[in-house]
């Protein structure tokens, strides 16, 4: 088959001929339908210092995000059956440790993550662990059932635990509206989120957050040293009960806790290249604030809450409006220079060779 392989500890991949993956006992082979571009794509395929240090495995074929139709499953399987549609949860756990043990299976010890830590899915076709096939409505747009995956982190950092306290009402602070970050926004609205305030310096970006429900995007290279003061002036002087930290962008981090109101929550989704100092007597202590990190989504809770926002009509077309390009996997490059150029959000990938 063909498949998009890194070969090399340096920038770009390339098309390669390799052997059909075949599924072990408790595997399903997929017929790749939709991919698309996640933020840890275009880091590998820069080949910046973050993927020197994180990806130890090559050549390896790259990318998570996607959706399939199952052609071939292995004999244990008992879940999922030749035909069905199916999207990846791309986080592969062991199930033995003692995270996954106590209930944390999205913080394995061991984790693996598809295209990063062992073969991806940039081809066309791909094997999954059973356990991480979530079956789709046959119904639902391929484009869209391939990026439940940054949709369920983008839920995971608005909901970070169960019994979270109701968003209703409440101010939201989205700081980077990247692919994630613009359906956090979407979330937030849905869950009926008060006031939302996002930071963005893209256009592109700008202009979707505003049409997924932002009331007020600010552009933080404006007028930088009045940005807090201009989001606590949105929140009547309050600041803001919760912050999704999005970007990854030292002034974010700062942002978000000046702008937080005392006993609000942050969720840290964003992944920093470099040590941020923070001061965390005023930032964390003396407010009070409550802070998470956000890896992945909760297994396989967040799944089920996706699945809820996607039966909503309403909820789906909103979603939509984040694919700013289809392009054909073939051409992996201009679709990573489409984003790196920022014209484009999210980039779905159609199976086309």
């Amino acid at each position: 088959m063909q498949a998009f392989v890194k070969t090399r500890r340096a920038p770009g991949g390339e098309i390669q001929t390799v052997p059909d993956p075949r599924p072990a006992d408790d595997e399903v082979l997929l017929e790749v339908r939709a991919a698309s571009i996640c933020g840890t794509d275009v880091h590998i395929w820069d080949w910046n210092p973050w993927a020197e240090a994180r990806v130890k495995r090559l050549p390896m074929i790259l990318g998570h995000e996607v959706t399939g139709e199952v052609v071939e499953v292995g004999k244990r399987v008992k879940r999922v059956a030749v035909g069905d549609h199916v999207s990846a949860e791309t986080h592969v756990t062991d199930g033995t440790c003692y995270l996954c043990r106590t209930g944390r299976m999205h913080i394995c010890e061991n984790v693996q993550v598809l295209g990063v830590d062992r073969n991806g899915i940039f081809a066309e076709r791909a094997v999954i662990p059973e356990v991480n096939a979530w079956k789709n409505d046959p119904g639902l747009d391929y484009a869209l059932a391939s990026i439940q995956e940054p949709l369920g982190s983008a839920v995971h950092a608005v909901l970070p635990e169960e019994n979270i306290e109701d968003l209703a009402g409440k101010s939201v602070l989205v700081t980077g509206c990247g692919p994630i970050g613009l359906l956090a926004i979407a979330v937030v609205r849905t869950f009926g989120a008060r006031t939302v305030v996002a930071t963005e310096v893209n256009p592109v970006r700008a202009e979707l957050a505003q049409r997924m429900g932002a009331d007020l995007v600010l552009d933080p290279t404006v007028e930088p040293d009045r940005l807090t003061a201009r989001i606590r002036e949105r929140t009547e002087e309050q600041g803001v009960d919760v912050a999704l930290e999005m970007s990854g962008h030292p002034g974010s981090l700062r942002t978000v806790f000046d702008a937080l109101s005392p006993g609000g929550r942050v969720s840290l989704l964003g992944l920093f290249s470099r040590e941020v100092p923070l001061n965390f007597d005023d930032a964390v202590i003396f407010r009070a604030a409550r802070v998470y990190g956000i890896f992945g989504r909760r297994l396989f809770e967040t799944w089920y809450t996706v699945k809820g926002l996607l039966a909503s009509a309403a909820f789906r077309e909103k979603m939509a409006q984040i694919i700013t390009h289809r392009v054909p996997i073939s051409e992996l490059g201009r679709a990573m220079e489409l984003i790196e150029s920022m014209q484009a959000a999210k980039v779905s990938l159609t199976p086309r060779w």
